[in-house]
C-alpha cells in the first residue's frame, strides 16, 4: 500500500521548474518558443498555448498540435546567430559532456552549450535556464552543480531579469522568487531558475 499516503508525492525539481517557466511564457507570449532538451512534459503542455519546437540529442516521437520535435546537438545549435526570440534549456547543461546520454566526453561541454545559447539569442530575446545550484562540483557522470556567481558570469553579458530558487528544504516554502545569491550558495542541491534577457549591452 505504498500509494496510500497523506499527501501526493512528487519530484520537487521537475515539478517546480516547468511550472516556473510556463508562467513566464504565459506572461511573455512569444510567437514561438524553442526548447532545448528540457523535460518533455513542459513542451507538451505549453504547446497548448504557445507553439513550441522541441530539440533534443534524442528527439521525442510525440505528435501534438503546436509541437514539433527535432534532433539537435546543444554544442552546435542549428539556428542562425541572433535569431531565436524565446528559448529554454532547463536541467540540461549540467549533463553536457559527461557522457550520460551518449554524448561525447567533453569537460567543457557545458561552456560550449552556454556559448551556443548566447549566440542564437535574438536582441531583446528571453532565455530560461535551470541548473542545480549550490556548492559547485562535478558528480561524474551524472551532473554538475553551479555556484550562483559562476552561472551568472557564464551568461554575461546577458541581463538577469529574475532568479527563483527551489531550496533544499522546500517544504512549506516552495519556489522563492527573486532569491538572493547568499541563499543560493547555501544549498547542496537547489534548483536555480534564471531568466536572462539579451539587452545588447
Amino acid at each position: 500500500m505504498e500509494d496510500k499516503t497523506k499527501d501526493t508525492p512528487f519530484e520537487s525539481h521537475y515539478t517546480y521548474h516547468p511550472a516556473w517557466a510556463a508562467r513566464i511564457l504565459a506572461q511573455t507570449r512569444p510567437d514561438k518558443h524553442i526548447d532545448i532538451s528540457s523535460i518533455l512534459h513542459f513542451s507538451t503542455l505549453v504547446s497548448a498555448f504557445v507553439p513550441i519546437d522541441f530539440y533534443d540529442y534524442r528527439p521525442a516521437k510525440v505528435i501534438l498540435p503546436g509541437l514539433k520535435s527535432e534532433h539537435a546537438d546543444l554544442t552546435a545549435l542549428p539556428f542562425a546567430s541572433g535569431s531565436v526570440q524565446s528559448i529554454s534549456c532547463m536541467h540540461t547543461i549540467e549533463h553536457i559532456g559527461l557522457g550520460r546520454y551518449g554524448d561525447p566526453l567533453d569537460y567543457d561541454g557545458d561552456l560550449k552549450a552556454i556559448k551556443e545559447l548566447k549566440r542564437v539569442l535574438a536582441p531583446n530575446g528571453n532565455l530560461l535556464m535551470v541548473v542545480p545550484i549550490g556548492k559547485p562540483k562535478i558528480a561524474y557522470n551524472a551532473h554538475r552543480i553551479y555556484a550562483y556567481d559562476q552561472l551568472v558570469s557564464y551568461f554575461a553579458p546577458l541581463d538577469l531579469v529574475e532568479f527563483s530558487l527551489l531550496p533544499d528544504d522546500f517544504i512549506d516554502v516552495g519556489l522563492i522568487k527573486n532569491a538572493s545569491k547568499e541563499i543560493a550558495d547555501q544549498q547542496h542541491w537547489g534548483c536555480g531558475c534564471f531568466w536572462f534577457k539579451n539587452l545588447g549591452k
